[in-house]
């Protein structure tokens, strides 16, 4: 694994906690329903997006 990969990493593991604590917020003190949608999907993106990069 290339220097530019490990950074990657680093940054969407850094990305993701933040977005998994904004998630955990949101779904206590909701104003907008479909906010929870939106960040469960990007958590998936860069969930798979990790994956790749990982194992390639």
């Amino acid at each position: 694994m290339d220097k530019k990969t490990k950074k990657r990493i680093g940054v969407l593991q850094k990305k993701l906690t933040k977005l998994r604590n904004e998630l955990s917020v949101v779904k206590k003190f909701t104003d907008d329903p479909a906010e929870i949608p939106n960040l469960e999907s990007q958590i998936a993106e860069i969930d798979a997006e990790l994956k790749t990069l990982k194992s390639g």
